[in-house]
């Protein structure tokens, strides 16, 4: 089964874009366990998205990976720690992901979600 860690714009997708995460990536991986950092949570609670109070309900499904890092490296450390694929659409975090060598999924086309990369 593989791992998934859903940052910040990832639990954002499906209320900005009209995509179910869970079965576009059960689509690309097959099985899989999604986390979510509890960095995530804070920058949901301190969000000005219109999305963000169902965003923080979404990521309620899903267990927390508890860090004691903040932001991108909050999430990077997760992923590393859990060997697991970081689901984002922000092209920075997905550069500092590439350049580590770890593996990305991403908002493809505004409609589905494609990996980054050859897995």
């Amino acid at each position: 089964m593989q791992n998934v860690v859903l940052d910040t714009n990832a639990l954002l997708m499906p209320f900005e874009f009209r995509i179910n995460l869970d079965l576009e990536l059960k689509r690309l991986l097959g099985e899989f366990q999604a986390y979510v950092p509890g960095c995530v949570i804070g920058e949901l609670r301190r969000s000005s998205s219109k999305h963000a109070a169902v965003a923080l309900s979404l990521a309620r499904k899903y267990p927390l990976a508890e860090t004691e890092v903040q932001g991108d490296a909050g999430v990077i450390e997760v992923a590393r720690r859990l060997d697991a694929f970081v689901v984002t659409n922000d092209a920075l975090i997905r550069s500092k992901l590439r350049k580590l060598g770890m593996k990305t999924i991403f908002l493809r086309s505004g409609n589905h979600l494609a990996i980054d990369g050859d897995y």
